[in-house]
């Protein structure tokens, strides 16, 4: 068989057809077809990432539910502002019951407080220690919400051995006419 340039050149585009399909076809569609299974894998990672966040719907709308839940039974324990009057008098009389003296009681200026109205009541008593450790154990069990930010004890100027307290004691309300608005 002779070897000549008729065949050298047919050898040539023999191999010349593989070798320029790889680069002008075969190299571009893998390359597309890498691209195309690097976006399926990433909106798979994403419908997992959403499958999971859907799972968690009904425990989130449980966990609303007890959240107003216990937001209701917070605001059960505001009263409203008509009912102040009535909490001082049972604080004056909790008083009176552990023995202290009758408190002098002084309004200051209603403070917004979020959704609710603070009222700060300045309170003066008097009475031994045990009295009022007995006063403040008892206030706190009050069902209503209720705070004391400011509170100085001092011995009273009498021999007897009692003590003068002055505090302030803040009382969280409901606003009515703020919340129907």
């Amino acid at each position: 068989m002779r070897f000549g340039f008729r065949e050298l050149v047919l050898m040539l585009i023999l191999l010349a057809v593989p070798l320029s399909s790889y680069w002008l076809v075969f190299r571009p569609v893998n390359a597309e077809i890498e691209l195309a299974k690097a976006e399926v894998d990433l909106k798979r990672d994403r419908l997992s990432k959403l499958r999971e966040e859907t799972s968690r719907n009904s425990d989130l709308e449980k966990e609303n539910k007890d959240i107003a839940a216990s937001i209701e039974a917070f605001e059960a324990k505001l009263p409203s502002k008509k009912e102040l009057d009535a909490i001082v008098r049972q604080v004056s009389e909790l008083a009176t019951q552990q023995g202290l003296s009758s408190p002098t009681v002084k309004s200051l200026k209603a403070v917004k407080a979020a959704m609710y109205m603070e009222q700060p009541l300045e309170l003066s008593l008097q009475g031994n220690f045990r009295s009022f450790h007995d006063f403040v154990r008892k206030l706190e069990q009050l069902p209503r919400i209720t705070k004391i930010p400011d509170f100085k004890l001092k011995r009273a100027t009498d021999k007897n051995g009692d003590m003068l307290a002055t505090f302030t004691l803040s009382i969280y309300y409901v606003d009515e006419g703020a919340k129907t608005q």
